[in-house]
């Protein structure tokens, strides 16, 4: 993978993920009806710190597994094939006209008044962001580090800047009181970027496909 695909692939696959309904996007909504948009970036800061962290020790402590030929295989399958289940679920969300940016802001988080702590507290207790790192996060990195640290600099950088992105979109948003994104464009959003994570699911499940078959 080139280095600038590894930058823009992070960047629309973090996008798409951010996007999903969770309890981070609770507490950026939360803190934005409090704080104001300073939420958004202060919740997706304690979300980097941990991504940075799990990426670091991925790429220090896993040198030898991420080139052992089958397991790389097997983390490129598990990886797509969890990559293809979230495609679909947000093309399926893209279709359901009552799923909205606004209906997101309900069920709003309380008790955790540190929104840095807080993005990493509800990221690492969510059983979603820890399956996505072990799959398809893991598979991310192993491809970006075949280009040395610069690729998995460019990975992170990608992968942080859409969540950066979105979040201070949505804490914008609620804190002015006001609907800036509609709930047509939003769905417009998920399913365009679902039909993308599809895409990209092929690869990876080819690549791993593809590995496992070579002597």
């Amino acid at each position: 993978m080139v280095l600038w695909g590894i930058f823009i692939g992070a960047f629309l696959i973090g996008f798409s993920g951010a996007m999903m309904p969770g309890p981070m996007l609770g507490v950026a909504i939360d803190g934005s009806l409090k704080k104001g948009w300073t939420a958004g970036p202060l919740t997706v800061l304690g979300h980097g710190i941990l991504e940075l962290m799990l990426i670091t020790a991925m790429t220090l402590g896993l040198k030898d597994f991420f080139t052992n030929q089958t397991a790389a295989g097997f983390i490129g399958l598990f990886g797509g094939v969890f990559l293809a289940w979230m495609g679909y679920g947000m093309i399926k969300s893209g279709m359901d006209k009552s799923f909205s940016l606004e209906h997101q802001g309900k069920g709003r988080i309380a008790g955790i008044r540190n929104l840095v702590l807080a993005g990493a507290v509800v990221s690492i207790a969510n059983p979603y962001f820890i399956i996505w790192w072990a799959t398809t996060g893991m598979e991310m990195v192993r491809q970006a580090y075949i280009r040395g640290l610069i690729g998995v600099m460019l990975f992170f950088s990608g992968h942080i800047l859409s969540d950066l992105v979105w979040y201070t979109i949505v804490s914008t948003v609620f804190s002015k009181g006001k609907r800036l994104v509609s709930g047509a464009v939003y769905r417009r959003l998920v399913l365009l970027l679902g039909v993308f994570i599809t895409a990209f699911s092929i690869y990876f499940i080819g690549s791993g496909w593809k590995m496992l078959r070579m002597p």
